[in-house]
């Protein structure tokens, strides 16, 4: 099988547009208004874009929001935080779901 990620994917990003180029440019957008100054900084958004993207387990995003996080200031050690709660929360998120199977395992042994 061939690689399914491709280091080179993420410069075709807007290849996307193909078809319906008026909704990648809605997209594209939104998408830069969300990460300008307002009430978080852009070092603090692309801690975040960072931490989500390893929740999402997206590899061009990690590589992006690696880079983004440099770019605006922040150092390894504050993006391993960032990467450690995200990694928490989904570890957290996944237990906490084991709720629903014991209420099942009840309502079928009852």
């Amino acid at each position: 099988m061939s690689e399914y990620y491709r280091d080179d994917d993420l410069d075709h990003f807007k290849d996307i547009a193909k078809h319906r180029p008026d909704l990648f440019e809605k997209f594209m957008q939104w998408y830069a208004s969300t990460l300008q100054e307002g009430a978080l900084s852009k070092r603090e958004k692309a801690l975040i874009g960072l931490a989500v993207a390893h929740a999402l387990q997206c590899p061009y995003c990690i590589d992006s929001y690696s880079q983004t996080c440099l770019e605006t200031g922040s150092n390894p050690d504050q993006m391993i935080e960032a990467i450690h709660l995200a990694s928490a929360i989904r570890a957290g998120s996944t237990l906490i779901h084991g709720l629903q199977a014991y209420r099942t395992v009840d309502k079928l042994t009852m």
